[in-house]
C-alpha cells in the first residue's frame, strides 16, 4: 500500500508541523502533541477541550479556532491521547471559568480523559465532562462499552463552542454540550477497509462486492455484511436506523460525513438521497453538512448523522465559526 509519509512512526508528529506551518493562529506543540487556539486563555470563557486518536482528521485538531475548540489532543492513530496531553491543554486554555472535556466513547479515551480531569482539578482548574455516544449501530464494539462516539461531535464541539464564545459559564455551556449530544444519532457504512500506516495493509477483510453496514470510525465491525446496494439502497438502510432511535418530532441538522475515501461527487448523490428519505418520512432538515469531517483515513464509505435542533440550538449552529476545519460567519 502507497501513503505519503517518511516514516510510521513518525506520521503524526510530521502532521503536525504541517498543520502548525498552514495554520499560524494556531499553537502547535509538536513534542507534547496539544493543539491550542492562539489567543488561549481568552478572557472569561470557559475553555473547551477534545481530542482522540489521529487518523480522523479534520477532527479534532482542526477544529480549533473561535467557534468552537479551544485545544485539542491528538493521540497516536487510532490511540487515545494520554492524560498528561489533556491536563496540558486544559491548563493553556483555562481563563478561571473552568474546562469543558468532550468525550468520544471509546474506552481509552473515557479511562484518560477521566484521569485528566482528577489531575486538572487537582491543580485548581474546574473541570466538567461530556460523553457523546451516538452510534445507533451496535451497543458494544471492541473499542469501547456501550454506544460509539461518531459524527455528532460536531454538533457538540460547534454548538457548545459559540454558547462558550459568548460568555456562558461552565455549567450552561456542560447542559448545552449534553443536550446535543443527546439528540444525535449516526450511523456509518464502510465500502472499503482502511488502512493504517504503522500496518500498511487493510485493518480487516471486506471482500470485491461487499459492504459493511454500521462500521465505526476505527473501522469496528457493524452490524452486518451484505452485497454492495446502490446509494439510494444505503440511504434507505442508514436513515431509518437512525430515525427509528432518534424518533424527531420537529426539524434536525443533517450531517452527510465521508469517511475520508469517498469524493465530493458521490458524497453529494448520498446527500440528495439521504435527504429524499428524510422527505418521505416528513422529517424538516434545517441545514445540511455535507463533507470529510470526522473520518477513518483511507476509508470510502459515508456516515449520516440527525440531531434533533430547536431555535437555541440553531441559533448557536450558524454563529460565525474560525477553525481550519469549519468557517462561516466569519
Amino acid at each position: 500500500m502507497k501513503m505519503l509519509i517518511n516514516v510510521p512512526e513518525n506520521v503524526v508528529a510530521d502532521s503536525l508541523r504541517g498543520v502548525a506551518a498552514a495554520h499560524p493562529e494556531l499553537t502547535v506543540d509538536v513534542q507534547n502533541r496539544v493543539i491550542v487556539r492562539g489567543d488561549a486563555p481568552v478572557a472569561d470563557k470557559v475553555g473547551l477541550v477534545s481530542g482522540g486518536g489521529s487518523g480522523h482528521e479534520p477532527l479534532h485538531g482542526s477544529f480549533v479556532g473561535r467557534g468552537m475548540l479551544d485545544a485539542a489532543c491528538p493521540g497516536e492513530v487510532f490511540t487515545s491521547p494520554v492524560p498528561d496531553q489533556m491536563t496540558r491543554a486544559a491548563a493553556a486554555v483555562d481563563s478561571g471559568k473552568g474546562v469543558l472535556f468532550i468525550v468520544k466513547n471509546y474506552t481509552g479515551d473515557v479511562l484518560n480523559f477521566d484521569m485528566a480531569a482528577e489531575l486538572a482539578e487537582d491543580e485548581g482548574i474546574q473541570i466538567a465532562k461530556v460523553l457523546v455516544q451516538d452510534d445507533v449501530a451496535v451497543t458494544d464494539s471492541e473499542f469501547t462499552a456501550g454506544r460509539r462516539g461518531t459524527g455528532a461531535t460536531l454538533y457538540v464541539e460547534k454548538i457548545a463552542g459559540a454558547l462558550a464564545e459568548e460568555g456562558a459559564p461552565l455549567e450552561r455551556v456542560e447542559s448545552m454540550a449534553r443536550q446535543v449530544a443527546d439528540s444525535a444519532r449516526s450511523f456509518g457504512v464502510a465500502l472499503n477497509p482502511c488502512t493504517t500506516p504503522a500496518k500498511g495493509s487493510p485493518t480487516f477483510d471486506l471482500p470485491p462486492g461487499e459492504l459493511e453496514l454500521g462500521i465505526g470510525i476505527h473501522g469496528e465491525s457493524g452490524r452486518e455484511r451484505r452485497p454492495m446496494m446502490t446509494s439510494g439502497e444505503i440511504a434507505d438502510f442508514a436513515v431509518d436506523a437512525v430515525l427509528t432511535d432518534l424518533e424527531p418530532d420537529g426539524p434536525v441538522l443533517a450531517l452527510v460525513n465521508g469517511m475520508g475515501g469517498t469524493p465530493l461527487l458521490e458524497l453529494y448523490g448520498f446527500c440528495a438521497e439521504v435527504r429524499r428519505v428524510l422527505e418521505e418520512r416528513r422529517v424538516p432538515v434545517a441545514r445540511t453538512l455535507v463533507g470529510n469531517y470526522v473520518t477513518s483515513l483511507d476509508m470510502a464509505g459515508a456516515s449520516v448523522t440527525l440531531c434533533r435542533a430547536d431555535e437555541e440550538m440553531l441559533r448557536l449552529y450558524d454563529a460565525p465559526v474560525s477553525t481550519p476545519g469549519l468557517r462561516w460567519g466569519c
